[in-house]
């Protein structure tokens, strides 16, 4: 029996920098047991190269990064998510949309580094410190233990049974 695949997607506004390094994370560290998925509220189209640069350390393929809409994420036939993470605060006070599947949902608010101004070697090392912020965070999320998520999953389907109508 194949083990279950948690999907997970980081949402930012611009898709730029820390959900596209999240996605990165979760897939290389979650060795199988999770897939990352990043998106924007309102993407910007370009992948930072400063976040490239630190998701070819985890051995993730740069070539698959791009920087794309949540749009995509809620269309016919795109996989369901399991969980939705918002990684900035523009994005977590957003009206999300409904997701199919009604995945659980959580905040884990990071500076963004594409804001940082100064040298390129400033810049750089804002880039590299949220990315250790995200990697301490997925080192918490990849070592929980598959059966908490399974009695998640299973107490989010009790709340949607009772929010139905009867």
């Amino acid at each position: 029996m194949q083990e279950k695949v948690y999907k997970v997607l980081f949402v930012c506004t611009g898709n730029s920098a820390r959900s596209i390094m999240a996605e990165a994370l979760l897939t290389t560290m979650g060795k199988g047991r999770f897939k990352g998925y990043s998106a924007g509220s309102h993407p910007g189209g370009v992948v930072h190269p400063y976040a490239i640069e630190q998701v070819a350390i985890t051995g993730y393929p740069v070539s698959e990064l791009r920087s794309k809409s949540w749009d995509e994420f809620g269309a016919a036939g795109a996989p369901q998510m399991d969980f939705i993470v918002t990684v900035c605060d523009k994005a977590a006070s957003e009206a999300c949309p409904v997701w199919p599947g009604h995945p659980m949902s959580a905040h884990w608010g990071f500076e963004d580094p594409a804001a940082v101004t100064g040298t390129d070697e400033e810049k750089r090392a804002a880039f590299h410190r949220i990315f250790r912020q995200i990697m301490t965070r997925m080192n918490i999320f990849t070592s929980l233990p598959l059966h908490m998520l399974e009695k998640n999953a299973i107490q989010q389907e009790m709340q949607a049974i009772g929010a139905r109508a009867a």
